[in-house]
This record gives structure tokens, C-alpha cells and sequence, in this order.
């Protein structure tokens, strides 16, 4: 019999399939759910929220979408956080590093190396300001 715990599972393989989850990962979360407490607290949590379906972005001009994104420096009109939400939910991929496949470096305040690498690589650089007019 199948278990979620067999890393031949489909459960194990339907995790390897989702982008940025590899083996380590998958085996984690198959191990969280593998513990009834956790999914005892899990559905007491679930009592408590409402969780709202996923709805896929239909928008006829995304610039975004399927681009790499790197953010530098400090941001004064939003955290990194909220920056790095923004550009995934416009469909981006938000990196660390600045490589050749980068498509832009939004440099905040202070920019150091990822600045400098950037410019070496010829990487489209914003602004903040023009961070926040392409993704309004």
C-alpha cells in the first residue's frame, strides 16, 4: 500500500513537481503530516480562518511574468517582503543573486554588489519609483 511517507508515492512526487521544492523539502512537509498532532492543530487552525481558493491572474499586460527579479539596498516605500510579494504575485521570480538571466535589480538606498554586478552583467536596473509605476 501507498503511503505519503514512500518517496515513491504520487504525494511525494505531485510535491517534487511544484517549483523551488526539492527532496529535502518534500520530505519535511511529508513528515509534518505524517504526525496526527500536527494535523489535529492544522484543522483547529482551519476552524478559525477562512482559506480563499486560488484564482490565476488574467491580465492582458503583465511585464512580469516569467521574468527574474532581484531587489537591492533599502526600499523606503515598501519592505523587501512586500516587494518580493508584489513581484511574485505579478507571476516573477524573486532571486538573491544577480546572474545573466536576471531581467531586472530594483535598487533601493545604499546599493552595494548586487548594484555593481548588475551594471557589469548590463541588467535593466529601477529605481523604486520605477518599481512601484510598473507594477501598478
Amino acid at each position: 500500500m501507498e503511503t505519503a511517507q514512500d518517496k515513491d508515492s504520487s504525494c511525494y512526487e505531485e510535491l517534487l513537481s511544484i517549483e523551488d521544492i526539492g527532496p529535502a523539502v518534500a520530505s519535511d512537509l511529508i513528515g509534518f503530516f505524517s504526525e496526527e498532532h500536527n494535523r489535529k492543530e492544522l484543522d483547529r487552525l482551519l476552524k478559525e480562518i477562512r482559506v480563499a481558493p486560488y484564482v490565476e491572474m488574467k491580465i492582458a499586460h503583465n511585464p512580469l511574468k516569467g521574468k527574474t527579479v532581484v531587489f537591492t539596498g533599502s526600499l523606503e516605500k515598501m519592505t523587501r517582503a512586500e516587494a518580493k510579494a508584489k513581484a511574485e504575485y505579478w507571476g516573477a521570480k524573486v532571486s538573491g543573486s544577480v546572474s545573466k538571466k536576471t531581467d531586472y535589480v530594483v535598487a533601493g538606498a545604499d546599493a552595494g554588489s548586487k548594484l555593481k554586478k548588475a551594471n557589469e552583467l548590463e541588467v535593466k536596473v529601477l529605481s523604486e519609483d520605477e518599481w512601484l509605476e510598473l507594477i501598478a
